[in-house]
Formats: structure tokens, sequence, C-alpha cells
């Protein structure tokens, strides 16, 4: 499997985010922090998923795209489109929930957005967990079936990350 990567542009308020090979976990502190400056774009109108060249995506990017489709209908916009022809990763999406979410289409499409590779560093331990977390309880958030499959997981997750809080977070 090639290694990850998550394209990234946009086209009059329109922002494409394909994902390409294997798209894991060492690429979510930076993908975070681009979907915050997306939304804080006054021109932000509509987002768009290529899945198209994505060999894989692991839980913790289903929850950020499951994030900033939230974020979207929470702001008015429509769903936001996934596109991929790939049987697999739609039963994914469909096995996930995020049908609730997303439309998913087959088709290729052009959206003028020249898409360039998003910087992308590695984080830190704590930056990483903290991440995952939150993803995976967006993707709890979705239905109970998710809920029921990532509990241990978070559960889990919290009680390492719970040691880690930088010492300023522990005193409030």
């Amino acid at each position: 499997m090639q290694s990850g990567q998550i394209m990234v542009g946009a086209h009059q308020g329109i922002y494409v985010i394909k994902l390409v090979g294997d798209v894991r976990l060492n690429l979510c502190t930076s993908f975070d922090n681009f979907i915050d400056n997306m939304f804080a774009h006054d021109d932000f109108t509509d987002v768009v998923f290529d899945l198209h060249s994505a060999e894989g995506v692991d839980s913790t990017t289903l929850g950020l795209m499951a994030k900033i489709a939230i974020r979207a209908l929470e702001r008015g916009c429509q769903k936001p489109l996934a596109l991929s022809a790939d049987d697999g990763m739609r039963h994914l999406l469909d096995a996930m929930g995020f049908d609730a979410l997303i439309e998913v289409s087959d088709e290729e499409r052009d959206y003028g957005a020249e898409t360039k590779p998003l910087q992308c560093k590695t984080p830190d331990e704590y930056s990483a967990r903290e991440k995952v977390l939150e993803a995976h309880r967006v993707l709890m958030s979705m239905n109970e079936q998710n809920a029921e499959t990532f509990r241990d997981l978070v559960h889990t997750l919290e009680l390492e990350c719970e040691p880690m809080l930088k010492p300023s977070a522990r005193m409030h």
C-alpha cells in the first residue's frame, strides 16, 4: 500500500480534500489544523472528499472527516460529497453511518481546485493521542453501533491521556 497523503485545494469556496494511498493517524494533527483554517475562511461554502486514490483510511481519519461534515452542516451547508468508485470504501462509509452526514458518488468531478500536498508534521505523542481520542468521540456520536465499537478504545485512550496532561492543565 502506498504511504498516505492528503491533498487540499479550494476554488470559489469549495474545498477539495483528496486522500491518496493509505491515510493514517500520523497525518491527523496537520489535518485537524487544516480543518480549523478551512472553516475560518469566510468564503467556505462546501467540501468534497475525493477518495478515488485512497487505498485505506483509518478510523482517526474517518473521525476527522465526520468532524468536517458535522461542522459544515452546522454552518448551514449542504451535505459534503465523497467521491469514490471503490466498493470497499463505499461499504466502509456506509457501515460507519456516514450516510447521515455525506452524499457519496462514484463520479469523477473537477471542481477547478488545484490540490497540493498538505504539509504534515509528525505529531508528538500527546497531540496524536488527543486527536485520536477526539476523532473517535466524533465517530461514537454518529450512532450506537459506532459507540459500541469504539467505547473500549476511547476509554483506554482517556486513561492513557490523563497522566500525560500538562502540569498547567492538571491544576484547573
